[in-house]
């Protein structure tokens, strides 16, 4: 495996339906819009999105010419007021429960961590996820509430 498609392995997993997991895309069911790796230079406004980051790769090497590749992916959820009820309280309670519906999909099924086989495990070492919310006063006067979504996951090991 290389460590240059983690990412677009980690978004075909989000992005995964009809598994008996709840599903993130709008056209799958899900609250989600858009799903996609990595951050475009001009993000679509007004729309619920999930950019799939990662931010380390940490290379453990073992035994002389073994190693296990682990990374940290960061998503960033963008969650625009739009409930057109005006009441921002509304929005920030979808948006809670579209977070919850990722973390479902992070935590996978039980017994199985490797998120269909893309990894050999997800979410396990160390074993948390972390969800940071921006405050809304920071993000409220651009019509957006924001968060961002860190774990981590081991991909196989590579021998060389």
């Amino acid at each position: 495996m290389s460590t240059a498609d983690a990412v677009d392995r980690e978004v075909s997993w989000l992005t995964s339906s009809g598994d008996g997991l709840p599903a993130l895309l709008v056209s799958a069911g899900g609250p989600w819009g858009n799903v996609q790796a990595y951050q475009p230079r001009t993000p679509g406004k007004r729309g619920t999105n999930l950019f799939v980051l990662r931010r380390q790769i940490h290379d453990r090497r073992f035994a002389n010419i073994r190693r296990i590749p682990t990374y940290e992916f960061a998503l960033k959820a963008v969650w625009p007021l739009s409930s057109g009820q005006g009441v921002a309280e509304a929005d920030q309670r979808a948006f809670d429960s579209a977070v919850d519906k990722i973390l479902a999909r992070i935590d996978g099924f039980p017994g199985d961590k490797s998120h269909g086989g893309r990894f050999r495990a997800v979410a396990e070492d160390p074993q948390y996820v972390t969800v940071r919310f921006t405050d809304p006063e920071q993000t409220l006067g651009i019509g957006e509430f924001h968060a961002e979504i860190t774990y981590f996951a081991d991909d196989f090991e590579v021998t060389g």
